[in-house]
């Protein structure tokens, strides 16, 4: 078939995957490109654009992280390993016969618009196939960010992207830079093999143990959404269990945090307080400056440190295609949740959101509303016209009506619960 009747599905992780599953079900003809040698993306750690380390877990259960037609096996544990995500992905890969349509150990160099409103992809092979519409599924944890601070750092210094097991900190005295997810868990895995351990932070942030009441604790918080629990009283029930499950954590050095609970992205451990009530971990201030092997803190304290690991996030990133076909603001593209460009009809990205449960479900829906509306184009022109519409004027609140830091942490951020709803609404207009 002439690529020119095709799509262009560009990475094999899971919103590649989940898109290649819902235009086969519809009948769009697809290529799906991939750099790698096997599916899994950030899951297959030894793909080299893998942001896990060998200890890596969900952070979210998988009854809350699974693909709506594919369920976890029985046997995987509540969070479930990244060497379980990746034998899942290829599991699903295989389910819905999606590896005869893949081309791996090719990447995408580039990718141009013609004059008729086509993309010309540039391939690591040489070829300059045009096709019909992109899926950029090409994922946004794995362009790594990293702060500015003064002065130079003498010892080791890296980035979580590429921390991969403890070899690099054992015996070592380490600061660990940024309260994300990874940085909180490589804080906690330098409590046991590290000589010293500190861990600095901008501000306080508000942290999720990963049970409550013996539920994972992100199921434990869907009931709350399913019964329409308005946003404040949420947050104050959250902030009670927190002080009542924690304590008054400025006790034990942690800063009080400048905002309410589900303000910042969520940040899910269970051993980090622990750890920093044990004595295992120092809890510090942001970085002031950097000196040899000194590292000076913005409240005057300094400490003498040989590996500096910077978990201070990733960077929006779409290197084989000029941004401005992005809508580019800020940080990254401003697209229609997060999905749908406001202007062109057949480009469309999968996968780049920041939501406070599991995402594996949210993509697949992305993805289904996109082929909704590919197939629509040519099957339901009225149907397609409306959400055309749609997407070029509706402003939606992602986010559940809370206020997030505007930090470009949370560029992305969303609230799970309604966005699916209003992508299955969107889907069944399409139907």
């Amino acid at each position: 078939m002439e690529t020119q009747k095709k799509y262009c599905i560009i990475g094999a992780g899971p919103s590649g995957l989940t898109s290649a599953k819902n235009l086969k079900e519809l009948g769009i003809a697809f290529d799906l490109i991939e750099r790698a040698g096997d599916v899994g993306g950030n899951w297959w750690i030894d793909n080299p654009n893998s942001a896990v380390c060998h200890s890596t877990h969900l952070i979210s259960s998988k009854g809350m992280s699974h693909f709506k037609d594919y369920p976890f096996p029985n046997d995987y544990p509540d969070y479930p390993h990244h060497s379980q995500m990746c034998a899942y992905l290829r599991g699903y890969a295989e389910k819905f016969g999606l590896y005869e349509h893949i081309q791996f150990n090719t990447s995408v160099e580039w990718c141009e618009r013609t004059d008729d409103g086509l993309w010309r992809v540039e391939l690591s092979s040489g070829e300059k196939p045009v096709y019909k519409g992109l899926i950029l599924a090409n994922g946004h944890l794995w362009d790594p960010k990293y702060p500015d601070f003064p002065g130079e750092f003498t010892g080791t210094v890296l980035h979580s992207k590429d921390y991969k097991t403890p070899d690099v900190i054992a015996g070592k005295r380490v600061v660990i830079v940024g309260a994300g997810n990874s940085g909180c868990d490589i804080a906690v895995e330098a409590a046991h093999h590290a000589a010293r351990a500190y861990h600095s932070t901008r501000r306080g942030y508000y942290y999720a143990p990963k049970y409550f009441f013996g539920k994972p604790t992100d199921e434990f918080n869907e009931l709350p959404l399913k019964l329409g629990v308005p946003l404040r009283l949420r947050q104050m029930i959250n902030a009670l269990l927190l002080r009542f499950y924690w304590g008054d954590v400025t006790r034990i050095g942690l800063p009080k945090p400048d905002h309410r609970v589900l303000e910042t992205h969520p940040i899910v451990n269970s051993q980090l307080i622990y750890h920093i009530r044990h004595g295992d971990i120092i809890p510090k201030p942001n970085i002031k400056a950097l000196r040899g092997d000194t590292i000076e803190f913005e409240d005057g304290s300094q400490v003498e440190a040989d590996v500096l690991i910077y978990a201070t996030g990733f960077n929006i990133s779409f290197p084989f295609m000029d941004n401005s076909h992005l809508n580019w603001e800020d940080v990254g593209p401003k697209l229609y949740l997060h999905a749908f460009h406001r202007e062109y009809d057949n480009l469309f990205v999968v996968g780049l959101l920041q939501p406070d449960s599991g995402i594996f479900h949210l993509m697949d829906g992305q993805a289904e509303l996109i082929a909704r509306f590919i197939h629509a184009q040519e099957h339901a022109p009225e149907k397609a016209a409306q959400f055309r519409q749609t997407k070029a004027t509706d402003q939606p609140d992602l986010r559940g009506g809370a206020k997030h830091l505007p930090t470009s942490r949370h560029f992305l951020e969303i609230e799970h619960y309604s966005y699916y709803k209003r992508l299955k609404k969107l889907t069944a207009q399409l139907a």
